[in-house]
């Protein structure tokens, strides 16, 4: 019995034996070169770019997924991401070469001031781009119509540039588009009508410090902002439908613009932690509720046209008076007494 157990153990190893020694090796899923077509396209935005220096890992000769700024799909070997920043040397105009690179999910272009010249139409053709910033430059000429095409995108970073002309209807056709900043810029003309109409929830933008005026379209009282910064333009009218229960708006600037709206009318959303409506024409009253506010670290209502009292509890203790400052009759603490 114990003879023909050990024999039928000794059959059950050489047959496992047998298997392993015909089964195919499993294949490598890591890629250690990228696709020659995109390896082709970026040693042209390394032409393109001259800077020697940054793009010393470049060579035609090594992996370019290895490359430095370089991310590539591991299963498929495309370039998906590339993130090109902080060079004072890095010189020339974005390249037209980077249309080559038709699977690129992220491309980022920062603090690179010697970046000039217009966004070219060939970031238009990047269709899979899914985030795009290009911040912190020299780049000029118009926020291009043609960035409208990329459907996939949810971010779009535009700040700290020398862009003009007006902010394109075509970003409100982008259906996922959750993040704008297009701060720090020469953009005027008025916010576009539509403009987010179609973002998914928890929107972020940034429109500060540019030349923006007229009103905020009537359709941003349907976006549920989580943060919107509107700050230092020429925007006029009645901001007041960017608040109201059961919004998830946290932050929220609208100083120095020309914003006429009655304050006491306004339900704040509970999530806020920084509201600052500095520097506009607001009446009204400050409303009870703001003391209330769990959040709240920041909140400045001065250079306005409020009266009543300064509400008191909470988180008021924590501001001063040049939060409320330079109105036509705020009283009460930390103002002077109100008139009884």
């Amino acid at each position: 019995m114990r003879m023909r157990s050990r024999a039928l153990l000794v059959l059950l190893l050489c047959s496992l034996l047998a298997g392993a020694a015909n089964a195919e090796p499993s294949p490598d899923p890591t890629y250690k070169d990228c696709h020659p077509g995109d390896k082709a396209a970026l040693l042209a935005v390394k032409a393109a770019l001259g800077e020697a220096y940054h793009f010393a890992s470049w060579t035609p000769d090594s992996p370019c997924c290895d490359w430095y700024d370089v991310t590539c799909d591991h299963f498929t070997g495309r370039v998906v991401g590339l993130a090109v920043f902080q060079d004072a040397n890095l010189t020339g105009t974005i390249p037209s070469a980077l249309a080559g690179l038709p699977h690129l999910q992220d491309l980022t272009l920062r603090h690179l001031p010697a970046l000039s010249g217009p966004i070219p139409p060939a970031i238009g053709k990047l269709s899979n781009l899914s985030s795009l910033r290009i911040s912190w430059t020299a780049v000029s000429g118009p926020v291009p119509s043609f960035l409208g095409a990329l459907k996939k995108l949810t971010f779009l970073e535009l700040s700290f540039n020398s862009l003009t002309g007006a902010i394109p209807a075509s970003l409100g056709t982008i259906p996922n588009l959750s993040g704008i900043n297009l701060s720090r810029n020469r953009l005027t003309g008025a916010i576009p009508p539509m403009f987010l109409s179609k973002s998914a929830d928890q929107v972020y933008l940034w429109l500060s410090h540019n030349n923006l005026t007229g009103p905020v379209p009537a359709g941003f009282a349907a976006v549920n902002f989580a943060h919107l910064d509107l700050s230092r333009n020429g925007l006029t009218g009645d901001a007041s439908g960017l608040f109201g229960l059961g919004k998830e708006l946290q932050y929220i600037d609208l100083s120095r613009n020309d914003f006429d709206f009655d304050l006491s009318a306004v339900v704040l959303p509970e999530q806020l932690y920084t509201v600052d409506l500095s520097h506009n024409a607001i009446h009204g009253s400050i409303p009870a509720q703001v003391a209330n506010l769990p959040n709240l670290q920041f909140f400045n209502v001065s250079y306005n046209r409020l009266c009543g009292p300064v509400p008191t509890g909470g988180n008021m203790a924590r501001f001063d008076l040049y939060n409320f400052q330079h109105n036509k009759c705020l009283c009460g603490a930390p103002l002077s007494p109100c008139k009884k």
